[in-house]
């Protein structure tokens, strides 16, 4: 192998793509390839196998992306292509890229596999003959295991973040994968560290494999503040009409990732009365140019934007950004966050984050070399503070304006000098004016109540380091192990080809249990129990009856009039066996 890095930056054209695949490069706004483009497309058009240590961010979604498209065979409606992920955000981000890339192939499919989705939908993408596959590791193999996924015709197998997966407990199952893939395939892992299990698959699973090493870029401005909410207690859009109100914003972009999320939004935030307005790639030319212009005069003051559409853009008064929906590349994050700030200007960033894109959020910190400030919404107080004072400003301004008290408001002072004639109280007749102005909308706003955490039975997903598919084997979270346990039984076992880490990932994923509520599990041969917490709601168990454990039906059931042991531990593979053995 041999370590290289290069600061050249040639154009794509130079680096051998088909027409096809340039024209939409060039369309999608890419002008110059990034530093693993430069290095890796070339060796992947030639079918070499490779490995790439890079961070989310580098550009390495194209990297493996565009010499893929340009090898397959559209005719050929058959698996050429697996591209294995740790999570399912970042396996619909690859498919999404996938799919954007590949604009131009009309008959290209793609299908998208992991965990927490019916497998009506995927068994239909399959069927439809996609060429290439994109999934998790769990559900990658339920698919080849029940047949629904063949590997016969595969030509490329590519692991992107592998380390993330040896971290999330995956190592294994990519292992497997690999064992059941044909013997000659193009092989390309991507880490952005390479720990020992790591390089040891690319020493004995690859052939000679170039070796590519980049750094990630950390330049963003140091005029601009950047914060993050982490989405919790209300509402995103209900967060962002806060912050409008209480920010000193001027003109604001607020980004979004689809165009349909953009309409949405600008039409919401328009209902609530703000001067907002759409910008995205279904638009005409002319009504872009126009809106931008809107927004540059100030008739506009929020701009809702996707990162094509906004590329390029500079307007002098964005005072700030908001990140509605984190991306995933750091670099349209950098691209975002730069449209304020500018010449010398300060300007604000501010992030939204969910739970289950806290690992979207670690790749934008690493990029950008530090953590980023966290944000703590107004409360009400602060708010209805804001807004008494944004009504005594607007009375103040026009009392000021003597000219127009004599002439716009003269109908106005009839009203007002027939109440206070037929003995109306002044202050009385102020405060129902006001009212009559503001509408029916309450105007001072209240905290949300808190509600206790429910983890147990909750349906939302988790954040990617809780969550992934699978909880890892070491560094477990740590349960209470005072928690009454009931044992459940599930109808797959040994004779099934299932694991620990089989039932435990899928329980985790599919049915929205955190993994410190799974206790105990032990394969028998054609069954295994798996203890739980005792009292679970309705829905979980609900939740439960439709999970699929490497292709087959759960069938779980309550083992009735059996209580099982506090003590929550995994037994099988000979490790971490349970003190005490139930059936």
């Amino acid at each position: 192998m041999s370590m290289s890095e290069s600061n050249s930056a040639p154009t794509f054209t130079s680096l051998g793509l088909p027409k096809a695949l340039l024209d939409t490069v060039t369309s999608i706004g890419y002008s110059t390839p990034s530093p693993i483009q430069t290095q890796a497309i070339p060796y992947l058009l030639q079918g070499r196998d490779l490995v790439g240590q890079a961070q989310t961010g580098t550009g390495k979604t194209a990297a493996f992306a565009l010499p893929l498209l340009a090898r397959i065979q559209v005719e050929k409606a058959q698996p050429q292509a697996l591209i294995l992920a740790p999570t399912r955000e970042l396996a619909m981000q690859v498919a999404e890229s996938l799919i954007r890339y590949g604009s131009q192939m009309p008959k290209l499919n793609v299908a998208c596999l992991y965990g927490g989705a019916g497998f009506r939908e995927q068994l239909q993408m399959l069927k439809r003959g996609s060429q290439i596959i994109v999934g998790t590791p769990g559900r990658v193999i339920d698919h080849i295991r029940r047949g629904s996924l063949s590997l016969a015709s595969l030509a490329t197998l590519i692991l992107d973040e592998a380390d993330e997966m040896l971290r999330m407990g995956f190592i294994e199952d990519v292992e497997w994968v690999l064992e059941h893939s044909p013997k000659e395939r193009q092989i390309v892992l991507f880490s952005a560290t390479m720990p020992d299990q790591v390089r040891s698959i690319a020493q004995r699973h690859l052939k000679n494999p170039e070796e590519i090493a980049i750094r990630a870029r950390t330049a963003t401005a140091d005029t601009v503040r950047q914060r993050v909410w982490r989405v919790s207690g209300m509402p995103k859009l209900e967060a962002l009409q806060r912050l409008l109100e209480v920010e000193p914003v001027d003109g604001a972009i607020i980004f979004v990732r689809t165009k349909a999320a953009c309409d949405e939004l600008a039409d919401a935030l328009q209902a609530r009365g703000h001067a907002a307005a759409a910008l995205h790639g279904d638009m005409a030319q002319p009504q872009r140019e126009r809106v931008v212009e809107q927004l540059k005069s100030g008739q506009l003051n929020l701009l809702i934007a996707t990162d094509v559409a906004a590329r390029g853009l500079d307007v002098e008064r964005i005072s700030h950004v908001f990140n509605y929906d984190i991306p995933f590349d750091t670099e349209a994050y950098i691209h975002r966050i730069g449209r304020t700030g500018r010449a010398g200007r300060t300007g604000e960033a501010i992030l939204f984050v969910t739970p289950r894109e806290q690992r979207l959020l670690r790749g934008i910190e690493r990029a950008t070399g530090g953590r980023l400030e966290t944000l703590l919404l107004p409360d009400a107080a602060t708010l209805n503070a804001h807004r008494i004072a944004r009504m005594q400003a607007k009375v103040r301004q026009v009392l000021d304006n003597t000219p127009e008290l004599n002439t716009r408001l003269e109908p106005f002072t009839r009203i007002v000098d027939g109440l206070l004639d037929e003995g109306c109280d002044a202050r009385d007749v102020a405060i129902v004016f006001a009212r009559l102005f503001h509408g029916d909308t309450p105007f001072f706003a209240h905290d949300p109540k808190p509600r206790p955490e429910r983890e147990l039975g909750s349906r939302r997903r988790r954040s990617d380091e809780e969550a992934g598919e699978r909880p890892r084997r070491r560094e477990r979270a740590r349960r209470d192990e005072n928690m009454p346990m009931e044992s459940y039984r599930i109808e797959v076992g040994r004779s099934h080809g299932v694991q620990p880490s089989n039932i435990v990932g899928a329980i985790a994923n599919e049915a929205g249990l955190a993994s410190r509520f799974i206790g105990r599990v032990k394969i028998h041969a054609d069954y295994s129990t798996v203890d739980l917490p005792k009292g679970m709601p309705s829905e979980v168990f609900q939740a439960l009856k439709k999970v699929r454990i490497c292709g087959h039906q759960t069938g779980v059931t309550r083992q009735e009039g059996f209580a099982a042991g506090a003590g929550m531990r995994t037994e099988g593979r000979g490790r971490r066996r349970s003190s005490s053995a139930h059936a």
